[in-house]
């Protein structure tokens, strides 16, 4: 081969692959090859991209379930979610979050402003698996995650500043210092608390963030009249069951990312407990409604999927695969019955998050005191986070939402609302010249 083609090759092939390598040289002194660190660096970024398509799965899921006049704002408000999340993770999330050496008490630590790391710590010095910054981006796209369920708890009735605001706050502050007493060695870490991938920590804090925000913003206007319900029915069915399919699909990596690695073994068990619970959760919730309702619910047995998913979020690497079954099931049966008791009590959730993210979500927490099959796992201690993480959320989202009630305002005026959030927060229809405002 001549010269001159030699130097082409070494520069098209070797010295890339190379470049690549070159970061992980020294990982078989820490128990990794360098081959093994690339493949699990690539799982968890993968697992990055697919957490990040359930905000689409999120965004299409609500625009559904709510009235066309609303969707824009529903929409912008889960368009604009990843943003804040992502922003204010780098600024200071994830140092509050993952404080290290820098926590008092086990309760709260903060390891400073901003994320940075030396080239030792983009990989040997930091961790034994992947990089600094897939760490940070996987993680980041967690945090988003709590504002999202919280978004679909509030539609069509809450201001859009206020809501950004108290988004701000909650995945900037609550949610990292909340997940530090787990995920960042915290106080319910040290007691044995177990929450694979945030059945609690992501699920129910984004749940109870929602309950606050519904009692301070009151029902939708019609929702509830003289005692009675009234149904307010979402707009497009299509993009409700689109909205699940990308969320389950999203979910493989948020649970499968989860082990924070590519063994092969666990990521794979992880992801056939994961589906096979939330296809009990579609089984279950379809058998409860069709007996209840006399008619088979497609938007119900939707969100028993999602129940099933997020069951079995917090123990999907340790229960049996059997078990994971039951927990789906009873999820799905767990929704129905959460969605008419909301209604009974007169807590307006227009998609049904309440239901799916906070009971299935405290269900799906204690169910690794029941089934999990590590003997150090109780359910004792599983009730004590669920009640904790219930109260700080809880409070902290109610202290958030009555602030910004009493100042800047929480709800849109009542005209705006009936004409629809489109047109008065926006200026614009999600349909143009398909549908025409009208106050009814």
């Amino acid at each position: 081969m001549k010269n001159w083609m030699k130097s082409l090759m070494l520069c098209l092939f070797v010295l890339p692959v190379a470049a690549v390598m070159m970061p992980a040289i020294g990982w078989a002194q820490e128990g990794v090859s360098s081959e093994m660190f690339t493949v699990n660096n690539l799982w968890m970024m993968v697992s990055t991209f697919l957490v990040f398509i359930m905000h689409l799965g999120f965004a299409t899921l609500e625009a559904g379930l709510c009235r066309s006049k609303n969707t824009t704002n529903i929409l912008f408000k889960n368009t604009l979610i990843p943003a804040i999340g992502l922003l204010t993770y780098a600024a200071f999330g994830f140092n509050l979050m993952y404080p290290g050496d820098f926590m008092i008490g086990k309760f709260f630590g903060f390891a400073g402003f901003g994320i940075t790391t030396d080239a030792a710590g983009i990989t040997s010095s930091y961790n034994v698996g992947y990089t600094y910054w897939t760490d940070f981006l996987f993680q980041g796209m967690f945090a988003a995650t709590c504002a999202t369920i919280v978004s679909g708890c509030v539609a069509e009735r809450v201001k859009l500043s206020s809501f950004l605001i108290f988004s701000t706050v909650f995945v900037g502050l609550v949610y990292p210092i909340a997940g530090s007493w787990k995920w960042g060695a915290g106080w319910l870490d040290e007691m044995g608390f177990y929450d694979f991938a945030g059945s609690t920590l992501v699920h129910s804090v984004g749940g109870w963030g929602g309950l606050a925000g519904i009692i301070l913003l009151g029902p939708r206007i019609g929702k509830y009249v003289n005692g009675k319900v009234n149904p307010i029915m979402g707009h497009s069915m299509p993009l409700c069951v689109i909205g699940t399919f990308l969320l389950w699909l999203g979910w493989f990596g948020f649970n499968g990312g989860s082990v924070l690695s590519a063994d092969a073994g666990l990521v794979s068990f992880v992801l056939v407990t994961t589906s096979l619970a939330a296809g009990a959760g579609m089984i279950g919730s379809m058998l409860v409604s069709w007996t209840v309702s006399k008619k088979p619910d497609l938007s119900m047995i939707l969100n028993g999927t999602l129940a099933g998913l997020v069951g079995i979020t917090a123990g999907a690497d340790t229960v049996s695969v059997m078990s994971s079954v039951i927990i789906g099931f009873v999820a799905g049966v767990l929704v129905v019955f959460a969605v008419m008791f909301f209604d009974k009590v007169k807590l307006d959730d227009p998609v049904g998050a309440l239901s799916v993210h906070l009971v299935c979500g405290v269900w799906g927490t204690l169910a690794v005191g029941i089934f999990s099959t590590n003997p150090e796992h109780s359910f004792m201690v599983q009730l004590i986070g669920v009640a904790a993480y219930g109260a700080f959320a809880f409070a902290t989202a109610f202290a958030t939402f009555l602030v910004l009630k009493v100042t800047i305002g929480l709800r849109v005026h009542a005209g705006e609302e009936l004409r629809g959030l489109d047109v008065g927060e926006h200026g614009m229809e999600a349909y143009s010249g398909f549908q025409t405002f009208t106050v009814v």
